[in-house]
């Protein structure tokens, strides 16, 4: 059934049917003409032997509103690499393959760390900002949207989703963030449901009146791995390396644009990923990390 409800002052633009895309990707191409859109792909090759990946390109193949993809995959050797490029032949939209560990790359990492900026630290969030780079660099994406690789029921329908209210040119938002819901037979979004809602709730007992708590709360899916932003935005933002990157891009987006530029759109009636164990014995891996490391992120916010 069909949801109206508004937050107080992040837009939220429901799904109200279900047979939008051919009328978005049309519009989208038309917009393409005068608002360039990126889009990242991070991704571990791991995901490259799992049925997810391969229906990720089978449905982004056929998408020409892109004006780049960039892939980034890390933790795998030059003819891993070569291997995982062959997923992306046939595409309509251009694509770049950045390899994290190519020795070009870490040289570029190992300057920064002796020039007192930390790059070592492996992560999603350090694949992000190489790739926002390439795109901003390539001056050719006004847009930038990014999800992960793990979908298991993805649609082109998602990138779609979420670059229209930044490309639309009678709306005014600098990012979008998306939101679904997590169900099979059982409930998931453990993190978000379990940690962080309850989190932040008490915190707003604490300082009612922080406005960036205020807006952190009105997210429904505030560890969504899927959003997108102005490119005028992304040059401008600091991005977390680790776990914490999704609530660390939310409070740039306050930092940088406020809740009224900020939209948060559906861009699926389900979701369904690869399930972290808890990790009830070691911080530094699955979900115990994953908390750790949204922790940091929202105190250094």
């Amino acid at each position: 059934m069909a949801d109206f409800h508004q937050s107080n002052t992040v837009s939220t633009l429901h799904r109200l049917t279900g047979n939008r895309l051919n009328t978005m990707e049309l519009e989208l191409n038309r917009f393409s003409r005068h608002a360039g859109m990126g889009l990242i792909l991070p991704a571990l090759i791991t995901e490259f032997e799992r049925p997810a990946m391969k229906r990720i390109c089978n449905e982004l193949r056929s998408v020409n509103y892109f004006s780049r993809i960039v892939c980034a995959i890390g933790r795998a050797t030059r003819e891993q690499v070569n291997e995982a490029a062959r997923f992306f032949e046939g595409f309509k939209s251009p694509v770049s393959i950045l390899w994290i560990e190519d020795p070009k790359v870490q040289s570029i990492f190992q300057a920064l760390e002796e020039n007192g900026m930390p790059a070592q630290a492996d992560g999603k969030g350090r694949t992000c900002w190489l790739s926002m780079g390439y795109l901003l660099a390539e001056n050719r994406s006004d847009i930038v949207a990014l999800h992960d690789c793990d979908i298991v029921n993805y649609t082109r329908e998602m990138p779609a989703s979420l670059c229209y209210p930044l490309a639309h040119p009678n709306m005014d938002f600098d990012f979008c963030k998306g939101y679904y819901a997590r169900v099979s037979d059982k409930l998931h979004g453990r993190v978000t449901r379990l940690f962080l809602a309850p989190l932040l709730q008490a915190a707003r007992e604490l300082a009612p009146s922080s406005s960036f708590l205020s807006f952190l709360s009105e997210f429904r899916y505030p560890l969504a791995g899927e959003f997108a932003m102005k490119s005028s935005l992304a040059g401008g933002v600091r991005l977390p390396t680790d776990w914490g990157l999704e609530v660390g891009i939310l409070s740039e987006a306050f930092k940088h644009s406020g809740p009224g530029r900020v939209c948060q759109a559906d861009i699926a009636d389900n979701y369904e990923h690869k399930h972290q164990e808890v990790s009830h014995n070691d911080a530094s891996k699955g979900l115990r990390r994953m908390t750790v490391d949204i922790t940091k992120a929202l105190l250094r916010c």
